[in-house]
């Protein structure tokens, strides 16, 4: 199946995001007209992102400086960690990396936390820790790093592996002599899965009901705007009839003063006329006279 055209995947991901269904469709309707079926495709099956996902992207693309130096930190991370599982690395550049790692991502952060909602709002705390750990993801996850960094992700990640699950990396120290080079690891309780699973289950529960909620939000923000465009148009329209009202006074007015120019006018002919009359026969008086 052929791909989307990048520079146009590139630019809807960087659009508002109330704006990116419309025009996304624009853009698949014109690939089609121009027979790109198979792109106008790819492009009609791109995703509209989550409101974390936007926000992740639109920090990257605006933070260019903050996101290298996430993704850097986190290529220090993940080889600290992986150098403490090896018995080659230590704690304390573990925590050093991990500090780093922390402290670009919430720089990127504090960047999505000055962005607005669709319908005018601050991002809820929900959706900033969501936005967090999309960023952290895509500082330690090959899989994620790709989408996040080009700010073209459609929906939120979570760390994967020993990063994942809210696990805390410092738990993972330098392996001891007594243990021979292998890291040790408390064996999990069956209770432990459970709790993960109920946990992770009642998380997607509370993401779909706030999603559902932005949802509702955008809804009510987009028939807001569509009853005031309905009522500037309505009080456009009456302006405009107004105007229409008076022009056409002002035309009658005008054309009775011409008409009644026009009679003043042809009065002051008629008058010319007598006059010059009244003068040729004077002056043939005149001339009768003095002939006789």
């Amino acid at each position: 199946m052929a791909q989307a055209p990048d520079d146009a995947v590139d630019r809807l991901y960087g659009l508002p995001r109330e704006d990116f269904i419309g025009e996304r469709d624009a853009l698949a309707k014109e690939l089609r007209a121009g027979g790109r079926r198979e792109e106008a495709t790819a492009v009609k099956a791109l995703a509209k992102p989550t409101v974390a996902a936007w926000a992740a992207n639109q920090a990257v693309r605006s933070q260019k400086r903050s996101a290298r130096e996430l993704w850097k930190a986190g290529d220090q991370l993940s080889a600290a960690h992986d150098a403490v599982l090896a018995g080659k690395g230590s704690g304390a550049k573990l925590r050093e990396a991990t500090e780093r790692e922390r402290a670009a991502v919430e720089r990127l952060v504090d960047a999505a936390r000055g962005l607005l909602s669709s319908s005018g709002g601050d991002l809820s705390e929900a959706t900033i820790e969501r936005v967090r750990e999309t960023l952290h993801a895509g500082a330690i996850d090959p899989e994620a790093r790709e989408e996040i960094a080009g700010g073209r992700t459609a929906r939120e990640r979570a760390p994967q592996g020993l990063f994942g699950g809210g696990a805390d990396v410092f738990a993972v120290e330098a392996p001891s002599r007594a243990g021979k080079g292998r890291a040790k690891a408390e064996p999990e309780t069956k209770a432990e899965p459970k709790a993960k699973a109920k946990g992770d289950d009642a998380a997607a529960r509370r993401r779909e009901r706030e999603e559902a909620a932005e949802r509702k939000r955008e809804e009510a923000a987009a028939r807001k705007r569509e009853r005031e465009q309905a009522a500037a148009r309505e009080r456009e329209l009456k302006a405009a009839t107004e105007r229409v009202v008076k022009a056409q006074r002002a035309l009658a007015a005008a054309q009775a003063r011409s008409a009644k120019a026009a009679e003043r006018l042809e009065e002051a002919q008629a008058g010319e006329r007598e006059a010059a009359e009244a003068l040729d026969a004077a002056s043939a008086d005149v001339r009768a006279m003095e002939r006789g």
